[in-house]
């Protein structure tokens, strides 16, 4: 691809993947490149949906690219030092260690939504200022054909309207993408950009994020304050299912930064239906008696929890659709559309892949570009064709792999954990046979999602058929004793 076109991309979307496609296009010598983000700033702080991110070695094969992976331990808490305390309704506490699965593996960095994607926009305004540009407060409104290409048409929040025509379009803007319900529009009658939903354990969930102050107070003894590289499990005094209720504190390297607690229920839990400051105030109250509640949830707080929706965990979904082209968009003749991250595969966050697909998606399209020298036509179709196996494997092993951690049934939560643990030991005494549970083999980056799910069914497989085995050799046994007899 010439380069004098290797220029005028528009993406749609500034979180994570919107940066980070903006920030290797920029890498690769691609200039005016245009962020569209609704969102204020970049380091926007938005209470229901302050995530931590778990920044693996799959996300990291995309930070080394950038050469920002240092940059992303120094505001980051890495799992080798990743204590989490579990505080009992009567105060009592255990503090321990995370294991860590295999040494062997990258470090994985934690840090909050909000580090992460300011890391991004920085890297971008001292870096490559000159190549990309990134409008806050705007929102794409329409895409629409112009005979062999594609109008963007956008919006500020004080309603000034700008209408680009570019050659590339990047849909990054998540599971009510905008790019991709155009895209489905444009196709008829085709299915080729029509969520494809599956069912999980943990879909339907919801949740609402409590903000507590930096270093709150754990109990009213002076200096017994929450560290902020700690994580909490802090468990209620309830017991039935529907009032039962636990904070989960990831951990922060900024002491100064407000920690955030996810509660995690069934829609039907009590939670939901408290409609007062005040019904929210004493459920906590009621619920926590071993923290001073007072002292923790302000009441401001309690005044913006009561009156948020909170959200819900999406149902593992993907299109089998990844991109489509008008024209000759190698030549600026046309328009070409692809789709990264959650606007093309978006499931609950039970194994920590989100940001790490999203990104690994950003990093196998630089090495497409690379393999096509910047010719769109010929990357993208190889990118679909490479990367589609994988995003049906994920979105099985979201449905598999670790669906019941949120404690919605203690029986099947046990029925799992003796699978995984089965799994662990005869891996351990025949590797060359047993796999791992695929919670584990998703640790290793090595390994695509393609590769992970097809050693999980073929574990799945010799368990079903060793238990064939064991129980014919108990039945030829019961019948030998009963001949005996």
């Amino acid at each position: 691809m010439n380069n004098l076109y290797k220029k005028n991309v528009v993406i749609i979307g500034g979180g994570p993947a919107g940066l980070g496609a903006a920030l290797m296009l920029a890498k690769k010598g691609w200039k005016e490149i245009t962020v569209i983000e609704k969102r204020p700033s970049a380091d926007y702080y938005e209470p229901d949906k302050s995530f931590s991110y778990q920044i693996d070695g799959r996300g990291q094969k995309f930070t080394d690219l950038l050469e920002i992976t240092t940059k992303l331990a120094e505001l980051s808490v890495p799992n080798t030092d990743f204590y989490l305390t579990i505080i009992q309704k009567d105060g009592t506490r255990k503090t321990s260690k995370l294991p860590i699965a295999d040494s062997q593996r990258k470090t994985v960095y934690w840090l909050p939504r909000a580090s992460f994607v300011q890391l991004l926009y920085q890297e971008i305004q001292q870096r490559w200022s000159d190549n990309v540009q990134v409008l806050f407060n705007t929102e794409c409104v329409e895409i629409k054909q112009n005979l062999e290409r594609l109008e963007v048409v956008t919006q500020s929040s004080t309603g000034e309207k700008q209408t680009f025509m570019p050659t590339l379009i990047v849909g990054c803007d998540g599971l009510n993408s905008i790019v991709r319900q155009t895209l489905n529009q444009m196709a008829g009658q085709s299915d080729l950009f029509e969520m494809q939903k599956f069912s999980s354990p943990s879909a339907g969930l919801k949740y609402k994020v409590l903000t507590l102050p930096p270093q709150f107070p754990l109990s009213e003894s002076s200096g017994d304050v929450s560290q902020s590289t700690m994580a909490y499990a802090i468990r209620s005094a309830f017991k039935e299912r529907k009032k039962a209720i636990s904070l989960g504190l990831l951990p922060l390297k900024n002491q100064d930064q407000p920690r955030t607690a996810n509660i995690i229920t069934y829609e039907d839990h009590h939670i939901w239906q408290l409609k007062t400051k005040e019904e929210v105030e004493d459920f906590f109250k009621r619920a926590f008696p071993q923290l001073p509640i007072e002292k923790i949830i302000l009441p401001e707080e309690i005044a913006r929890f009561t009156s948020s929706e909170g959200g819900k965990f999406p149902m593992p979904q993907y299109c089998s659709g990844l991109y489509k082209i008008w024209g000759k968009p190698e030549i600026d003749q046309g328009t070409a559309v692809i789709l990264l991250g959650d606007a093309v595969h978006c499931f609950p966050p039970d194994i920590g892949q989100g940001v790490n697909s999203a990104l690994e998606d950003i990093y196998i399209l630089w090495d497409l570009l690379n393999a096509n020298q910047d010719n769109i036509s010929q990357a993208l179709p190889r990118y679909q064709d490479l990367r589609y196996p994988d995003i049906k494997a994920l979105i099985r092993l979201v449905q598999i792999s670790y669906p019941w951690q949120y404690n919605q049934d203690a029986l099947r939560k046990r029925l799992w954990s003796i699978n995984f643990f089965a799994r662990l030991i005869l891996n351990r005494l025949l590797p060359f046979i047993f796999s791992n549970h695929s919670f584990l083999l998703i640790q290793n980056h090595e390994l695509s999602y393609s590769e992970i799910l097809a050693k999980s069914e073929r574990t799945t497989q010799l368990l079903w058929l060793l238990g064939g085995v064991i129980i014919l050799i108990l039945f030829l046994g019961l019948m030998n004793s009963n001949n005996f007899i």
